[in-house]
């Protein structure tokens, strides 16, 4: 039986997105149909927006990606191979990039997100799990073991393919790290032309939900539910637990130019680290509300963005925050900043351009 764990604010906004929790067998033609093309996708419910290059590339609701080539101040829809909310985004230079999302879709782009092709889908996803799960099985020799670990891979099958992948991150061009709902954790070394179950190098029995995965310098750090850390020193060989100050989940991090690590999630809690971990400082934010997303800007500054749209800065290495006093009231669920400076939100009502700190 599949451990109670607390859903954040993030995945229930996603899974409304969907059009429910478990995945019917309505739904699964979503994996196979393209995108809709609409003159108001640029307003629609948006969850991640990052850079290639000059150009902005933003992702949302039912496989919708808009590009913009002006800084944000307008959109254009590209066409994508899936109708499913695709929740993460990220690029490696100008050209190559990668999106992800619900029904544990995985699509890449060679040319800036101009066109898209699916890599990966949950039917695939869990084919592999249990794959190797079957592998692992072979070689074990106490049954209750054996069993124990066909019926986890088992399971993810017969559920079908109801869980969404939540971040990405690429070290280059070929190795990547896709993490998600349930403990859901898989690399690449081919660019994502095959994909690795990797949840057995995690140390997260409870399948916690894995929300956020980032490289700080040589070291990959993974937030998630219940105050979930987990940090890999070999390059994202294995993840161990990191001993966390909070209770509640975390949505993401960021860094501060020497490489300090800065933790936000529930609640306008934040956490930092300048000494890889080990221990962990309370930054005080003075709001109540949930941060989903943060970036370190070009001149060093780090910016929390909010799920009502508060943004907060720091300008001293993520050791205290402001609030801006013009932030815009949105559901905000991710941020980026522009070739020309200027801050581009990502929100449940669409794409919104704010000035940059000290404009």
């Amino acid at each position: 039986m599949r451990p109670v764990v607390f859903v954040s604010v993030l995945l229930i906004v996603a899974t409304l997105l969907l059009g429910g929790g478990a995945v019917s067998a309505q739904s699964l033609p979503t994996l196979e149909r393209p995108s809709l093309l609409s003159n108001k996708a640029a307003g629609a419910a948006m969850l991640a927006v990052t850079r290639a290059g000059n150009r902005l590339v933003a992702v949302g609701e039912r496989g919708i990606v808009l590009l913009s080539d002006d800084s944000g101040r307008s959109w254009r829809q590209v066409l994508t191979p899936v109708r499913v909310s695709l929740t993460t985004v990220t690029f490696v230079g100008e050209q190559k990039g990668w999106a992800a999302g619900h029904l544990g879709v995985i699509l890449h782009t060679t040319d800036g997100g101009q066109s898209w092709v699916k890599q990966l889908d949950g039917i695939q996803a869990a084919a592999l799990v249990l794959a190797a799960a079957e592998q692992r099985a072979a070689s074990e020799s106490d049954p209750e073991k054996r069993e124990d670990l066909l019926f986890s891979a088992r399971r993810l099958v017969a559920d079908g393919p109801d869980k969404p992948f939540l971040d990405l991150c690429f070290l280059d061009e070929r190795t990547g790290f896709v993490v998600g709902a349930f403990n859901l954790l898989f690399r690449t070394t081919d660019g994502g032309v095959t994909w690795t179950p990797w949840q057995d190098r995690v140390e997260n029995p409870m399948e916690l939900h894995l929300y956020g995965i980032q490289a700080v310098g040589a070291m990959l750090y993974i937030v998630g539910e219940r105050g979930l850390l987990l940090r890999s020193n070999d390059g994202g060989a294995n993840f161990t637990t990191l001993t966390s100050p909070y209770e509640g989940s975390y949505f993401g991090l960021a860094t501060d130019p020497a490489g300090s690590v800065i933790v936000f999630g529930l609640r306008g809690n934040v956490y930092r680290s300048g000494d890889g971990g080990q221990s962990w400082a309370p930054v005080g934010t003075g709001i109540p509300v949930s941060l989903s997303a943060g970036i370190r800007l070009a001149g060093g500054e780090l910016v929390l963005v909010s799920q009502a749209g508060d943004l907060l800065v720091s300008d001293d290495g993520g050791r205290s925050f402001k609030r801006r006093p013009d932030g815009q009231p949105m559901p905000a669920t991710d941020i980026v900043q522009t070739a020309d400076g200027s801050l581009v939100i990502a929100s449940l009502r669409g794409m919104q351009r704010v000035p940059a700190p000290g404009k």
